[in-house]
């Protein structure tokens, strides 16, 4: 298992969740939809159910809302959906993953393409970027449930491949095939974690200049805003003096 990171992976502008409240609400209903219908409304025996509303609690989602898009299966609105992906290449040679749920496939691929193609950016083939990442479980926790050696030391014990902490985060990286085991032992260990969920991780990581930042962050926030797109995974950092740059 890995120590801690110098820097922390920068999947989406820190915030743009919180100034877009009401659209990740939208998505995340739109998951436990379609979660409840495909493996049945019952949390305990639907492992995608429970774990899109585990991540809906942790963004603070109201409990009427959870309920209703359960209940929103049984009247039929998540026959149309399917899951796509969507790989491409932003400024730098930078990579990105683009997930979605949608109920008209050519209108999310003509809408992620051209988000791509005018920030800077281009559509490539499936496979062609997502052999550079891990397909994982990641399980975050506030910094304050314990220092980084004794989450470290629960995370081991807990069966996790690795740990990044932070001053504000411990973020734990496990196996997807072991994620519910290993997800459910941190939370006896350490308590109810801010997030849980799969994501994409990188094996390494691209530096960029100020100027390729400011259009990257502008390409994932375009998809991010894009109805069908639930998640956005990239392989870039950005140092210290760069990121000062960006705040000014």
């Amino acid at each position: 298992m890995a120590g801690h990171s110098k820097f922390k992976n920068i999947m989406y502008r820190k915030g743009a969740q919180d100034a877009k409240r009401s659209k990740l609400f939208s998505k995340l209903s739109r998951e436990i939809t379609v979660a409840a219908k495909l493996g049945g409304e019952d949390m305990d025996s639907n492992p995608r159910l429970r774990l899109a509303v585990k991540e809906a609690r942790s963004q603070s989602m109201p409990k009427d809302n959870i309920e209703r898009a359960i209940s929103r299966a049984s009247a039929g609105d998540g026959d149309n959906y399917e899951n796509v992906q969507y790989e491409g290449f932003g400024p730098g040679g930078v990579s990105i993953i683009v997930e979605g749920l949608t109920d008209n496939r050519n209108r999310t691929a003509s809408e992620v393409r051209a988000a791509f193609s005018k920030n800077g950016g281009n559509m490539g083939e499936t496979g062609s970027v997502s052999y550079q990442f891990d397909h994982v479980g990641m399980i975050q926790f506030a910094a304050s449930v314990g220092s980084a050696d004794d989450v470290f030391e629960a995370a081991l014990e807990a069966g996790a491949e690795d740990i990044e902490s932070t001053d504000e985060t411990h973020e734990i990286y496990c196996p997807m095939e072991d994620f519910a085991a290993i997800r459910n032992a941190l939370e006896e260990a350490l308590g109810e974690p801010q997030s849980a969920k799969l994501i994409w991780k990188p094996q390494n990581t691209i530096d960029v200049e100020e100027e390729q930042a400011r259009t990257l962050f502008k390409l994932i926030d375009v998809l991010e805003d894009d109805d069908d797109v639930q998640n956005v995974f990239s392989n870039f950092e950005i140092s210290d003096d760069v990121m000062e740059k960006l705040s000014a």
